[in-house]
């Protein structure tokens, strides 16, 4: 298999994982919503990552004995931790939107803007820092195919826009007493859209800030294997401990307010009497199961991004064709649990159109680099 092939199956992997990281959740009973997320925060944002980088990454305590040794090194521990942090009032901000706006107007949206953002970051820094943006976005275009990866790009986000008002005539489609509260409450739904879109872009430019971190890993690397795989491949798990911890770090603040606010702290080990049927080991488990699944994405979203470098591709639109795949795959999990089940045919007619632009912009990106990679050969 070709290094840009492998980059596309494990994006493709990573979205996928992404994109059915939440259906668990619709098993747990007994839980406050802030129950459920500080547990499945725990396991994806602070322990599999601390995990997984001991595992995966040879001599990670020298790894980050070197990053420290030096003023920039700390740097780049802080920057990716803080980067991080504000991602998770990202996450936090999407969680609200949905109440004001809907799950699938808030999807598109976050992840539209997140695409465009993080993509533009990634080339704005190159391989220096955003101060060379002009140099780093004059290389990028420069380089054969650059038109069409971006052009694929757009293509995409024109997809994700379709698929965002498909959801909203879903959601319509489904409700029988529409909630007309005014423009108000849309208004302030927006504004958490864009919040989140753009921090949510902020964990791709934690990734870009934390390079410095892969780049050791893969350099301490070099003759080892894990799990029979070069252990280079797996240098992006360098970077998670700090970028998800500062995640981990907002996260468990809200969601500790919400409990003290609301006394439901104790759920987490003793399920209330009364009401709903529920099981405490099976709620654990399904909040496990999402943490697993949501680092997944970035697991295997750094093997992704390992094989483009490899390749010598487009390796700033990672975080591109992860959105892409991520909503892509998102939309098709819902049709496979029947959400789009007894809508109108004009709702069916935006979900067709919104897939097939969705598909186009990724085989358009996808060639782009193809072109890319054999330019540079």
């Amino acid at each position: 298999m070709s290094p840009l092939s492998a980059s596309i199956l494990f994006h493709a992997i990573g979205a996928a994982c992404a994109a059915v990281c939440y259906v668990p959740q619709k098993s747990a009973r007994g839980w406050s919503w802030q129950s459920f997320w500080l547990m499945q925060a725990a396991f994806c944002w602070f322990l599999l990552p601390v995990a997984g980088a001991f595992l995966t990454v040879p001599d990670y305590s020298g790894v980050l004995r070197e990053i420290w040794s030096t003023h920039d090194g700390q740097m780049v521990l802080l920057r990716t931790f803080l980067l991080g942090a504000a991602y998770g009032i990202g996450g936090t901000a999407f969680g609200v939107a949905i109440r004001y706006v809907g799950f699938s107007v808030t999807y598109a949206m976050a992840i539209g803007i997140s695409m465009v953002f993080g993509t533009a970051y990634a080339i704005a820094k190159g391989d220096t820092s955003v101060a060379d943006f002009a140099a780093h976005f004059q290389s990028f275009f420069a380089k054969t195919g650059a038109h069409l990866v971006v052009s694929g790009m757009g293509i995409g986000l024109v997809g994700i826009v379709f698929c965002g008002l498909a959801g909203r005539m879903k959601e319509n489609d489904h409700t029988v007493a529409k909630d007309l509260s005014g423009s108000k409450k849309a208004v302030i739904g927006i504004f958490l859209c864009v919040l989140a879109g753009l921090l949510s872009a902020v964990y791709s430019m934690a990734l870009a800030e934390g390079a410095p971190i892969a780049k050791i890993a893969a350099d301490r690397a070099a003759g080892h294997l894990v799990l029979g795989i070069d252990a280079a491949t797996f240098s992006s798990n360098a970077i998670y401990p700090f970028s998800n911890a500062g995640a981990f770090l907002t996260t468990a603040i809200y969601c500790l307010w919400l409990h003290a606010r609301h006394k439901t702290l104790g759920e987490i080990v003793n399920l209330p009497e009364g009401g709903e049927r529920a099981s405490l080991p099976l709620n654990w488990a399904m909040a496990i199961l999402t943490g697993c699944l949501w680092y997944g994405q970035f697991f295997f979203y750094g093997f992704g991004h390992f094989y483009i470098q490899k390749a010598a591709g487009f390796e700033q639109m990672c975080w591109a064709i992860h959105m892409i795949l991520l909503i892509l795959l998102g939309t098709f999990v819902g049709i496979i649990f029947k959400e789009w089940k007894n809508c109108q045919s004009r709702t069916y007619a935006a979900l067709t159109v919104s897939i097939a632009l969705l598909i186009a912009g990724k085989l358009v990106l996808d060639y782009g680099n193809y072109l890319g990679i054999h330019a540079a050969k």
